[in-house]
């Protein structure tokens, strides 16, 4: 009896500790946490927004190479209303758009330095999906992508109403950037712990001909448009 009531026991912490969730390393799967309430977008990752939350990293090339120096943080919440990103971004050298403007997006933003986000919640159609890019200096960009036409139509022209924070330590060679979604614009679901999202981070860091690219998910091609390769966010409880 006394080996059998063990057994039960081991059983039931087994089963617990099955069904908790974890930031660390089911593959594909990262972890958003669920934040109190709303928050001011910060970039500071020692806020007290940020300073608490577990994150996940990324730090290989499109083809799952290491890629030195630019191994990158990636820190995420959640509210009903709002999904939060924080990237924290080492680099060797930087590619800045001149007399940049942080009032309205900028086009091709990708041809500087970016952190960016790829998010689809239509796991039919995973080739309709929503990006959207931070840089150092605060500039954005959003666009809704279809990858089934030919060729495939990337809107630069529809608008999520995200909002996006920057910091640059040229001292310490990092950047941060930080982005507050709208949950509206990128899932027809009310959001809830246990929702899961198809999803890819990249970067793109210095100047040609030395660009440095960096994925979460390895795309395995030169195109980072590749959503069969997307992973998952999970929302998680506080």
């Amino acid at each position: 009896m006394k080996r059998i009531s063990m057994l039960i026991g081991l059983f039931v912490v087994c089963a617990l500790m099955s069904s908790m969730p974890s930031s660390a390393d089911e593959a594909g799967v990262a972890i958003s946490h669920q934040a109190k309430a709303d928050f001011k977008l910060t970039a500071d990752p020692n806020s007290a927004a940020w300073k608490n939350v577990p994150g996940f990293i990324m730090d290989k090339g499109r083809r799952g190479e290491p890629v030195a120096n630019h191994r990158t943080e990636i820190r995420s919440q959640w509210t009903a209303k709002n999904l939060y990103l924080l990237f924290i971004c080492p680099y060797e050298n930087l590619h800045l758009k001149p007399n940049p403007t942080t009032t309205a997006e900028t086009n091709k933003l990708w041809e500087w330095d970016v952190a960016e986000v790829f998010i689809g919640t239509d796991f039919d159609d995973i080739k309709h999906y929503t990006e959207f890019q931070v840089s150092p200096q605060g500039e954005w960009v959003d666009l809704d992508i279809d990858r089934k036409p030919n060729p495939p139509n990337h809107d630069v022209g529809w608008n999520s109403g995200y909002e996006v924070k920057a910091r640059l330590d040229q001292a310490k060679k990092i950047w941060y950037g930080a982005m507050r979604i709208p949950m509206d614009k990128i899932d027809k679901r009310p959001a809830r712990a246990g929702n899961e999202m198809r999803i890819n981070f990249y970067r793109i860091q210095a100047a040609p001909p030395n660009r440095v690219f960096v994925n979460w998910q390895p795309v395995n091609s030169d195109n980072y448009h590749t959503p069969e390769a997307f992973g998952r966010l999970r929302l998680v409880a506080k």
